[in-house]
């Protein structure tokens, strides 16, 4: 019997005040507002392509897909069979299962049925603990979500330089401790770099960060004024506008 159809072990939740449902393992990896975020700051426009390395079950896929109305099919590369699996079922869940191409495969080795210079959009939110410095939790899944094991940012962003179009953006969210490696990894391909903080509250330390930057790209880099998640009592105005309205966030100011 598949492992998706077993329903006690899934819950389904809503993205995007409830634009996007989405099926999770009840006990493993769950996905939270990161992958919400990270589509909203995808510059993506109708008739244009995109890929998601790392697709998990398809949240941030299936969000930009809802704010962009009109792309080509967006290609996600994931190397989890379930959660490849699980990915094509929430296509399907909102009627997107032609809109989302699931594609079994390491995104630091994707098969050669992906194109190179080929996309507009990369887009990307890797695991995010270094391995070696942090334990594995003891869930499979969530294991695979969270460590980092073999240097997999370097590579998928150095894939990512490959499968785009010249000035094509790649756009990934990532823990703020980790930037330094961010901008290591993008320097051999990589210009232009736009670096949105997010910050859990006024005050507070960045959190996570958004990273933005154009292949070939010239342009000096910025760093932007941020956003901040919680007031006192619920997100903010602005964050609410992004996470329960589909608003963008525009990394172009």
């Amino acid at each position: 019997m598949s492992t998706l159809s077993c329903s006690e072990k899934f819950t389904e939740d809503a993205l995007l005040g409830g634009r996007v449902k989405l099926l999770q393992p009840r006990n493993g990896y769950r996905a939270a507002i990161d992958p919400v975020l990270l589509a909203a700051a995808i510059p993506a426009k109708t008739g244009q392509s995109a890929i998601e390395l790392g697709l998990g079950s398809g949240a941030a896929a299936l969000c930009l897909l809802i704010r962009v109305a009109g792309m080509k099919q967006i290609t996600g590369l994931e190397f989890d069979f379930g959660q490849a699996e699980l990915a094509r079922r929430n296509a399907s869940l909102n009627g997107m299962q032609d809109l989302l191409r699931v594609v079994e495969g390491d995104a630091a080795h994707p098969p050669s049925e992906i194109p190179r210079n080929h996309f507009d959009h990369a887009f990307m939110n890797p695991p995010f603990l270094e391995g070696g410095r942090h334990d594995a939790p003891p869930d499979p899944g969530k294991a695979l979500a969270h460590i980092d094991t073999k240097d997999l940012l370097a590579a998928w962003i150095s894939m990512a330089g490959k499968l785009l179009k010249p000035k094509g953006t790649l756009t990934l969210i990532h823990r703020a401790d980790r930037l330094d490696q961010i901008l290591g990894a993008l320097a051999p391909a990589f210009g232009s770099l736009t670096i949105l903080p997010i910050w859990p509250r006024a005050n507070e330390n960045a959190k996570r960060v958004i990273v933005q930057a154009t292949k070939t790209g010239r342009a000096a880099c910025k760093l932007l004024p941020g956003l901040v998640l919680h007031d006192a009592n619920d997100y903010t105005v602005e964050a609410q506008s992004v996470l329960r309205d589909a608003a963008p966030l525009d990394l172009s100011r």
